[in-house]
């Protein structure tokens, strides 16, 4: 059991290495995670077929590159922007200064259910 605000909640076991937007996460049922965006409207469920790996408990299945039959039920929650990341360039006597932002968009998921 692991305390949040407002009480506990039960922590699941069942866990998955997922690879999406090329980078990899580590996923439970009833987590919330940021990921690179992915074309889906808010409120449609998806499905990440890409699983590296599937742990329950002290078992765990490592794919070859992926875990066949492994998938991770998802929900989207909202579609945003990052914070904006200021980049600035300088040279010093050489009347050189450069200054732009970034903002990178992101796709929040909700994990409903790790199969594997």
């Amino acid at each position: 059991m692991v305390e949040v605000p407002g009480g506990f909640i039960e922590r699941a076991d069942m866990y998955a290495v997922i690879k999406t937007g090329g980078k990899q996460y580590k996923v439970a049922a009833g987590e919330k995670i940021k990921v690179e965006q992915i074309a889906a409207e808010v409120g449609q469920e998806i499905v990440i077929d890409q699983v590296l790996a599937v742990g329950n408990g002290a078992e765990l299945k490592i794919g070859t590159p992926l875990v066949a039959g492994a998938s991770v039920k998802a929900t989207v929650v909202a579609q945003g922007k990052h914070d904006k990341v200021r980049i600035f360039k300088l040279r010093r006597r050489k009347h050189y200064k450069k200054s732009q932002g970034h903002r990178q968009t992101y796709t929040e998921l909700e994990i409903s259910a790790v199969n594997g």
